[in-house]
């Protein structure tokens, strides 16, 4: 393992990041979607530094295949746009760059400053922009030219022992984005590691900190929960640590009252999801597995009356509150399960007559002559 240093305002030398070469870390530059490795190629050309960072980097390292690869350089959104044509800067407080490959998107940005911790980021250099992240495991950057992991806050220890350790301080880190105390339980439940006493200790404490949290927020990070392959274990934790009430209400109200073992089969649903393969309507199925067993009580309990679409689109509205996802995909969740809740009955068919075929031939007697 070789070590990066770098200089305090005296001039003394101070050990800044551990850097795991090719030999002490399993990633490979075949691992990486070569449109991220062709991004990184071309800001290298043009005399930048940049990185496959983050939750590729962490998921490479546990064995599992990354959705998304994200990237983090010195340059500029603006050098970025003019360096690729098929990209767009977007956001508003801190700017990022999306890069398009048909319907893929690689998002690229520029290290964050610690000096822009308020409303306003501001760029900075990388062992400033790795304070910036929450959480170590998420904290990591590899180079697939040089096939090396430089880590500035022991995130490879991290994840060797299986721990979930937060980079931000304790009495900042939430309090500045309380949406942090969702993803830590995720990233706990999704790969089976622990969360310190103290940070599950403070999650308790803090939960109802998410109440003043962007709906829209909440939205994705449940779409990521059902997109995780862990979202019985995720949303079972969430409940235990009181953050579900301030996230799916009607949802953790349910569990709590059991009606008809509810948080049974409700959880025996989610994990038969987890298990199945990925679809292309991903999105409504993930919402259909959250809807199911509530609109199915819901249509025992009306017993003989009967229950139209409307009526199962209503509720899942209502159940899903505060939170937001697509009318489309609501709408598509709710098919899935009115399909199974409400069997067309088999039609008869009439008979159809072969062609010259009459009454009298089908009843004729043969008579002989």
């Amino acid at each position: 393992m070789l070590v990066r240093y770098g200089k305090t305002k005296d001039g003394a030398a101070v050990k800044r990041a551990e850097i795991y070469t090719k030999e002490e870390h399993p990633i490979r530059r075949q691992d990486i979607d070569p449109d991220a490795v062709s991004i990184i190629l071309r800001l290298k050309a043009a005399g930048h530094t940049a990185y496959v960072v983050g939750g590729a980097v962490r998921d490479l390292l546990v064995g599992k295949v990354p959705k998304d690869f994200d990237i983090a350089t010195d340059a500029h959104p603006r050098k970025i746009k003019r360096l690729f044509r098929n990209s767009r800067i977007i956001g508003k407080r801190f700017r990022l760059v999306h890069v398009y490959f048909g319907s893929k998107i690689i998002e690229v940005s520029t290290f964050r400053s610690l000096h822009g911790m308020g409303e306003m980021n501001q760029y900075g250099a990388i062992h400033e922009d790795v304070q910036r992240r929450d959480f170590s495991l998420n904290a990591l950057y590899y180079c697939p030219v040089e096939e090396i992991i430089i880590d500035y806050v022991g995130g490879v220890k991290d994840i060797r022992n299986k721990v979930v350790r937060p980079i931000i301080p304790l009495k900042q880190i939430f309090v500045e984005d309380p949406v942090r105390m969702v993803r830590a339980v995720k990233y706990s439940a999704m790969l089976g590691f622990s969360l310190p006493f103290f940070t599950r200790r403070l999650i308790q404490k803090q939960a109802p900190l998410l109440a003043g949290c962007s709906y829209s927020r909440l939205t994705e990070e449940l779409f990521k929960i059902l997109g995780s392959g862990a979202s019985a274990v995720t949303l079972k934790a969430l409940h235990s640590l009181k953050l579900l009430r301030h996230f799916l209400p009607s949802l953790d109200l349910r569990l709590q009252e059991n009606r008809n073992d509810f948080y049974d089969r409700f959880f025996q649903t989610l994990e038969r999801y987890d298990g199945s393969e990925p679809e292309l309507e991903e999105r409504a199925k993930g919402l259909a597995a959250l809807l199911k067993d509530h609109l199915e009580d819901l249509k025992r309990e009306q017993g003989d009356v009967p229950l139209l679409f409307k009526d199962f689109y209503a509720a899942a509205k209502e159940f899903f509150r505060p939170l937001s996802p697509p009318n489309r995909d609501v709408d598509k969740a709710v098919m899935m399960i009115f399909r199974e809740t409400h069997p067309k009955k088999p039609r008869r068919r009439r008979r159809r007559k072969p062609k010259g075929e009459t009454p009298d031939a089908k009843t004729a007697e043969t008579v002989p002559v």
